[in-house]
Parts: structure tokens; C-alpha cells; sequence
């Protein structure tokens, strides 16, 4: 009789806003043996906060190593209590880091957050800066002024618009308000790569592999122009910033790479062999895209909050720049394509601000008003409320990619619902996807199928349902609910051997629900006219050279819904 051949796993770090978790996977298929979540102790939730300043968001980067530590070695102990599923932690042929973006450190000469240190521990300037930290919106503005001017084209692959979420704005902005912090700052390292970096003592700024993900997507990194943008550019922002490019490595790497092997004191403390190797880190959106099973044709939506739109696109085909993404880097979702991002800053968020702030008590009376609020709107037709509005309560991430906008209403009644305005705000949320959608196949990127993840995608068939038939396209359910650990997981895989590239992984180790939620024609056209009277508000109020005139739209919106009563009976 032959010897049995032993399972093999690999583990998944995703860091999140508030928790890191980390995911154990058999890499035949992706089963999911085991998980554990550490919630980062410091501040409100994991949040370093300022009463003096809404926009400011730091974290404590000891949370990093020790939610490592802590979810690694929860999700190992875990998964040895699976019998059946045949762990061995030296099986553990590699692991994958997922992060949030940008979230860049300052850290001295070896590698170490200038917030580990005595001196810094308290200095919020100090501590990393969390992915939702706005406080460099100024910064932000003036970055996309100059590039503008600039005949290098620094603002091509990221949709026209540098942002305050991202690394050259944020390090720009310490120099500015914490002039003492960017001087004993030696580097600027970003999350993703420093959580690889430390686990394999490959902490050298000057020689840390740096993610493409991250200095892609977000530090204007490109092979156009020979890496981060030229010193001639960075001096008209700050004569000091050249010194930041000076310590960020000259070449990019992908997540198929490796940045080194575990070393042995941390492999000591979760219980795994040391030298297992690890894949360099990416943002989470992006890897929870590999975990859904990203290609090209495919949309993933990263639905929560708000949403991160991610698709790929090979890099043998012609592809234009996109105005308005968030993205369009060279192998920062799968290596060998192009990584494409976009998403919408609320989605979640809206329908939980109309849920806290505006709905009758009497939704909440049985429980979730969320439940109770669905199940009306539900019964509800599309164009039946004579409703529309505006996805844009956290301003407008893409197309438009403009912070100032808001949110809007119209077509209410004395006889309007709470419920009718809920689906009206998540038909306004399935208008934004769309929206995106056509930009992408107006630049030739086409989009024949939506994969979802997340809790709106799991838990709200409605929602799920009027995306579909807005979009005109299949919506399906990613089948795995922790899609950034499983798209870490699969690096992990890749870069221990056990799959040549992540596609090959991706095939063997993701999938998606049996439920699928088509187009009904009969939604379709009413959304289409829906569509075009949500796309005249869109360029009216988002857009500087709209001429466009909205006397129409109360009437048109009017005549649908009388329609679509005598239709119904």
C-alpha cells in the first residue's frame, strides 16, 4: 500500500481597520480549517484619535506585531483541534499578508515605528498612518495641482486625482505639522510591507521589498517613469521628500515573490516551523479580489461600509487610462495583469445613517430595523416610489473623485415611506456601481460578471437582487466569506510551492455560492430609465462643466411611477 501523501495549508493575514485575523486553508481546495481574530487594543476600536481633529485616524503599530503573534498562533491552536482535517503546523508550506492602504510608518534605520520607541510612544505623528486618515487633504490637493503641470503624467494611472488617503500626501503633510517626527524619520514604510518584513527580519528600508499594490496604487510608483515619481518633481513639493524616495527600494515586487522565511524567535511564538516563506504584502481589497476569484470579465465588489471595485486585465492587450479610478498598476492584483481599482466611499454607511438618524421606531420594534425595512422595501416595485438619490453621503470615490460632494433625495411626497426611501438609497448605491461599470467598458475594459463579497452580498438578497437588475448582469456570491485572508492564503500557497502562479491556485482553492441573482427584464428597463435621469443629477451636481437642465426629472420620475402602478393592477 502506498504512503498517503499529507495535506498541506497555507495561513492568510488580513489586517483590518479595527482586528487582524488570520486564516488557516488546505491548499487542495481552500478549505477553511481554522481563523482567529485579535482586536487591536489601542485607542476607540483600534483608532488612535484627536478631539481636535475629526480627520486624523493613527494606529498603534505594537498592534501589528503583537495581533500577529496572537491571531496566528489562536488560528494554529484552532486548527489543531480539527481533527479531521488533517493539520500538521509543519505542513504549513507559506503565508500571505494583507493590509490596509495606505498606511505608511515612519521608522528609523532598522526598520522599527519611531512609535515603538520612548520618545514617540505618544506623538500621534508618530504612529501609522490609518488608510482613513484625511488630515493631508490640502497636501492631496496640492500633489494633484502639480502633477497636472507635470508632463510625466504622475496622475495617469490613478485616475487624474492624487488623494489624502495616500502616501506622498500623508508624509508630505508631517513634514508640515510634525516637522520633528519626519526628521527622526529615517523611512516611510508601509503597512503591508512592514508586517512581511518584520516577521522575516528583512527590515532594511533601504532594501525592503516594497509591494507594487502599495507603491502603485498609491505612491505613484510606475515603470513609465522609472520607478517613484523623479526628485525634480518631489522638490517642488518639499525640498526633503527626495530623502523619503532615497530609502524606498528602487524595484517593486509582486505578492507571487517572497520577502523571506519566518524567522525563528517569531515562528517560536506561534508554533510554526522557522523559513517558512512569506509572500509580500498587498492592500486587502485587492487580495480579498484573488480570494473571489478575480480574471478578466470579472468585477469583484468588496461591499461593506463602502466598496472597493477590483478587476484585472492582461498585460498584452491594449489598455487606455481610465479618468476616475483608484488604480491601474501592472501585476498588483495577479502578477502578469494589469490591477484595476475603483469603489464608492458609502454604501453600508448610508443605509445605516438612515437607519441611526431617520427611520420610525417601529421598524426597530421586533429587533434589526435593517430587517424590517428590507422586507417592505422589498415588496416594493422599481420606479413604484417615484424616489431617486444620490449615492454621495461620503462624497464620490469614482468616477468623480471628489470628497466635497453629498447625498440628495428627490421626488419625496407627504405620503412617502421609510421604506420606499430605503430602496431608494440602495438603488442609488446599485446606480454608483453602475456608473463605474460603464467607465470601465467605455476604456474597454468589459465586465461580464459581478462576484460580491462581504455582508450586504451574504445577508441581503434585495440588495443583491435590484444590483443585478440595475447592472444587467449577473450578481454572484463570493463562497468564501473571508475573501481577503483566503486571496493571502493563496499567495501564501503560491510562494511555498504548491501552485506555479495564483490563477492556477485560484482555480483549485476559490468559487462562488449556487445562488445567483440574474437580471429580470421587466426591472431592467424601468432601472434603465432610472439610470439615465440618476446620471443628469450625477453631472449636474458632480460635474464643473455640466450645462445640463433638470426641470425633467421630478415629471419623468412622476410618469414612471404612474406607469408602473397601472401596470401592477
Amino acid at each position: 500500500m502506498s504512503k498517503s501523501v499529507e495535506k498541506q495549508f497555507a495561513i492568510g493575514v488580513d489586517y483590518g481597520t479595527n482586528s487582524v485575523r488570520a486564516l488557516v486553508v488546505d491548499v487542495a481546495d481552500g478549505t477553511e480549517i481554522a481563523s482567529s481574530v485579535y482586536e487591536y487594543p489601542s485607542g476607540d476600536q483600534g483608532i488612535l484619535l484627536d478631539r481636535k481633529d475629526p480627520h486624523l485616524a493613527r494606529q498603534n503599530p505594537a498592534d501589528y506585531i503583537d495581533g500577529f503573534e496572537a491571531s496566528v498562533t489562536g488560528a494554529i491552536r484552532m486548527a489543531k483541534k480539527q481533527k479531521q482535517s488533517g493539520f500538521r503546523a509543519e505542513n504549513v508550506v507559506g503565508i500571505g499578508i494583507d493590509t490596509t492602504g495606505s498606511t505608511p510608518i515612519p521608522v528609523d534605520k532598522t526598520g522599527m515605528p519611531l512609535a515603538m520607541s520612548g520618545k514617540y510612544k505618544k506623538n500621534l505623528a508618530a504612529q501609522a498612518w490609518l488608510w482613513k486618515d484625511h488630515t493631508s487633504a490640502a497636501e492631496a490637493a496640492e500633489i494633484t495641482a502639480k502633477a497636472e503641470r507635470s508632463k510625466d503624467g504622475y496622475l495617469t494611472k490613478c485616475g487624474g486625482i492624487y488623494s489624502s488617503e495616500w502616501y506622498w500626501a500623508k508624509v508630505l503633510h508631517c513634514k508640515r505639522s510634525s516637522p520633528e517626527v519626519f526628521d527622526a524619520a529615517y523611512a516611510w514604510v508601509e503597512l503591508a510591507d512592514f508586517v512581511p518584513g518584520y516577521i522575516t527580519g528583512n527590515m532594511n528600508p533601504d532594501t525592503m521589498p516594497r509591494g507594487i499594490c502599495a507603491a502603485g496604487h498609491k505612491a505613484m510608483f510606475h515603470d513609465d517613469w522609472g520607478g517613484l515619481p523623479k526628485n525634480a518633481f518631489l522638490k517642488k513639493l518639499d525640498a526633503d521628500l527626495p530623502k523619503v524616495a532615497e530609502h524606498y527600494t528602487a524595484n517593486s515586487s509582486t505578492c507571487d515573490e517572497t520577502v523571506g522565511g519566518l524567522t525563528e524567535q517569531i515562528a517560536k511564538k506561534v508554533g510554526l516551523s522557522a523559513g517558512v516563506p512569506v509572500a509580500v504584502g498587498a492592500f486587502d481589497a485587492h487580495m480579498g479580489a484573488v480570494g473571489a476569484g478575480v480574471k478578466p470579465g470579472t468585477l469583484v465588489k468588496i461591499m461593506g461600509t463602502s466598496t472597493c471595485d477590483v478587476t484585472v486585465w492582461p498585460l498584452d492587450q491594449p489598455l487606455a487610462d481610465i479618468p476616475g479610478v483608484c488604480g491601474i498598476v501592472p501585476g498588483s492584483v495577479i502578477p502578469g495583469m494589469y490591477g484595476l481599482e475603483a469603489g464608492q466611499s458609502a454604501v453600508g454607511d448610508i443605509f445605516n445613517w438612515f437607519v441611526k438618524q431617520l427611520v420610525p421606531a417601529k421598524y426597530a420594534a421586533d429587533g434589526d430595523a435593517h430587517v424590517a425595512l428590507t422586507a417592505a422595501a422589498e415588496e416594493l416595485k422599481p420606479g413604484e416610489s417615484g424616489l431617486l438619490a444620490l449615492d454621495w453621503n461620503n462624497g464620490n470615490r469614482t468616477v468623480l473623485v471628489d470628497p466635497l460632494l453629498s447625498g440628495m433625495l428627490i421626488g419625496q411626497t407627504l405620503h412617502t415611506t421609510a421604506a420606499e426611501i430605503y430602496r431608494a438609497l440602495v438603488e442609488a448605491t446599485a446606480f454608483g456601481a453602475l456608473a463605474i461599470i460603464n467607465r470601465f467598458e467605455e476604456y474597454g475594459v468589459e465586465v461580464k460578471e459581478v462576484v460580491n463579497c462581504g455582508g450586504i452580498a451574504e445577508k441581503n438578497p434585495m440588495v443583491m437582487q435590484i444590483y443585478a437588475d440595475v447592472c444587467n448582469r449577473p450578481m454572484k456570491i463570493s463562497r468564501s466569506a473571508q475573501t481577503c485572508a483566503l486571496g493571502a492564503a493563496i499567495f501564501g500557497a503560491v510562494v511555498g510551492g504548491a501552485y506555479k502562479n495564483a490563477p492556477a491556485a485560484q482555480k483549485k482553492m476559490t468559487g462562488t455560492k449556487t445562488t445567483i441573482y440574474r437580471p429580470r427584464k421587466a426591472a431592467v428597463k424601468t432601472y434603465a430609465e432610472l439610470y439615465k435621469l440618476y446620471m443628469q443629477l450625477h453631472d449636474a451636481f458632480g460635474t464643473s462643466t455640466s450645462d445640463a437642465k433638470l426641470s425633467n426629472v421630478m415629471k419623468d420620475l412622476i410618469a414612471i411611477r404612474t406607469r408602473v402602478a397601472k401596470e401592477s393592477g
